[in-house]
Order: structure tokens, then C-alpha cells, then sequence
């Protein structure tokens, strides 16, 4: 008896090639979630995403090159140095405000002045104009003044610039005042100084701080009039280092007199070097004689108060 040929392997067969075929490359939806009944193997899975992503970045590619771009602009640099000078030496006066009147050591340099020099190393053409404006439009201080650790310092301000850098003062100034009783060591008039490079100076500024010739000083300070003495020569030892200063502007505190001992020696060194005399606009003094204050009197005449049956003594 012959066996027939039965419908299982056929039907099996037939399941076989009917099976789920491969979603097009276009079709973005996930092969586990359109046919989540398969058998296909994992890695048929990955292969298809794969090949659905290449086919969505190249549709976004594709929108990519169909949109035009903008051109891109380049910028063109601004040219400085084309400026007239005297917009260049305005642009230098407005980087350099609030930088102070006086240079000196002092430790909040690095935050108000520091800065502000970097520009120097731009060129060399900007150097020399930057610079020159500096310190051509700025007093620098002889010897510091800071009470901190600059005050006894042997290298002041001056000793520390260069020789151009000197060469471009116009003003210095002369504080006195600090260290009455004792100066210190490096308040000295020496070569190292560099006076003899300020060739641009004409006016010398002498700031009075105090003058140890008052009565408040007595029993403080040192006799035989020391620190009279002292400015004096430290005024002249200046003077000679620079004789081609022109004028000189005196200035003080309101405690100092015009007519004490130590103001009236720095005008008459003054005086007999034939330089001219200004004042300064703190004290306000003028070429007038000075005027002293009129002297408040006090009335300390006992008064009798009737309070009750006493009589009570008031001093007003």
C-alpha cells in the first residue's frame, strides 16, 4: 500500500516560504512592533533599524542641501592706527580714567593701574603714544607715602621706571609731612633716584602735611627745629638735580600756617632760586598775607541760679 504524500511537510515547507518578508528601507516604524508574533532572529532586527536609520539621516541630508545658506559675512578689523591723533590721544584719556591724579607705590596699583598698561604691549606705535600720555598727564610721587611696606622703601617709584619713562614726567610731587619725627633712610636724593632724567619736568609740587613747628607738637618732636632742617635741604638737593624747573606749587592741610618756620624757609629757598610760586587749591592761600582766624573767646563768667531755698554756682 502506497503511502500518500501528506500535507504536513508540504504545508510546512509552504509556512516556511510564506513567512514574514523584510520591511522597506522607508518604512520608520519598528520591525518588533509591526510583526511582534515572528521567529526572525535578533539580529535581523538590528540590521533593519540600522538600515531605517541610514535611510532617515538621508532624507535629512537631503533637506539639508536643498536649503540655501546664508553667506558668511567676514569682519573687518578696525583700524586704530588710521584714526587722526587727536582722536587716538582721547581714546587714551578715556582707558586711562580713574587711574589717579598722583602715582605712587601703592598696593592697589595692580587693581587700578595695572590693567590699564596692558595696552602697551599692543605695538610699538601705541606704546610710544600710550605711554607718553600717561605719564605726561600724571604727578609722580618723589617718595611713597602709603603707610604700608612701601613707606620704608630704598627704591621709590622713580628709581623703579625706565629712562623714557622718566623723560616723560611734567609734574612731580614733594609730600611732607610723613615721618616727622623720624624719616626713613630712603627718603635720599641720590643718583639712583633718576632726577637727572626727568628733563620734561617744569613744575614741582611741595604737599605740607604738617608742621611739627606747632605748639601741639611740643614735647614730640626733636629739637632745634630737625624736621625745618630737613625739608629744607631735601627741597634744595631736588632743586639742583633739576634746574630747569620753572615754577613750584605749594599746598597744605588747614593746620599749617603759611607764616611757621617750616613754610617760610621752602618759600624763601624758593624765592632765592627764582622760581615762580603758586598755590594750590586745598589750603587756599594766595599771595596775600594770611589771614588768621579770629580767636573764639570763651565766657566762663560764673552764673547764680535760684532753685528753691539754694543757690547753685553755674559756669556757662
Amino acid at each position: 500500500m502506497r503511502r500518500k504524500v501528506g500535507t504536513g511537510t508540504a504545508s510546512r515547507a509552504v509556512g516556511t516560504a510564506s513567512g514574514p518578508t523584510p520591511v522597506s528601507s522607508a518604512f520608520t516604524t519598528p520591525l518588533s512592533s509591526a510583526y511582534p508574533s515572528t521567529h526572525t532572529s535578533e539580529a535581523e532586527y538590528d540590521i533593519t533599524d540600522e538600515v531605517a536609520k541610514l535611510s532617515l539621516g538621508a532624507d535629512h541630508v537631503g533637506t539639508a542641501l536643498s536649503t540655501p545658506k546664508s553667506k558668511r559675512v567676514k569682519q573687518r578689523p578696525f583700524r586704530f592706527l588710521e584714526l587722526p591723533s587727536e582722536l587716538r590721544l582721547k581714546v587714551y584719556e578715556y582707558h586711562f580714567a580713574n587711574t589717579g591724579d598722583v602715582l605712587d607705590l601703592d598696593p592697589d596699583n595692580y587693581k587700578r593701574i595695572h590693567q590699564k598698561l596692558a595696552i602697551l604691549r599692543v605695538c610699538r606705535t601705541i606704546y610710544r603714544e600710550a605711554s607718553y600720555f600717561f605719564y605726561s598727564t600724571h604727578s609722580v610721587r618723589v617718595f611713597p607715602t602709603h603707610p604700608g611696606r612701601f613707606f620704608k622703601t630704598k627704591k621709590p617709584l622713580l628709581a623703579r621706571m625706565k629712562p623714557g619713562q622718566r623723560a616723560s614726567i611734567n609734574c612731580l610731587e614733594l609730600r611732607l609731612g610723613p615721618g616727622w619725627s623720624k624719616p626713613p633712610r630712603g627718603w635720599v636724593v641720590n643718583p639712583a633716584l633718576g632726577l637727572n632724567e626727568c628733563i620734561s619736568v617744569t613744575k614741582l609740587n611741595v604737599f605740607v602735611e604738617c608742621d611739627p613747628g606747632n605748639d601741639i607738637f611740643k614735647g614730640f618732636r626733636q629739637p632745634n627745629g630737625f624736621f625745618e632742617n630737613f625739608s629744607k635741604s631735601l627741597l634744595t638737593a631736588i632743586l639742583d638735580e633739576m634746574p630747569w624747573v620753572e615754577r613750584i606749587e605749594f599746598d597744605a592741610w588747614p593746620s599749617v600756617k603759611k607764616s611757621g618756620v617750616l613754610m617760610s624757609g621752602l618759600i624763601e629757598l624758593s624765592t632765592s632760586r627764582g622760581l615762580r610760586i603758586t598755590w594750590g587749591s586745598e589750603r587756599g592761600w594766595s599771595d596775600a598775607e594770611e589771614v588768621e582766624p579770629v580767636p573764639v573767646v570763651q565766657n566762663y563768667a560764673p552764673l547764680l541760679v535760684n532753685s528753691g531755698s539754694h543757690n547753685i554756682l553755674v559756669v556757662a
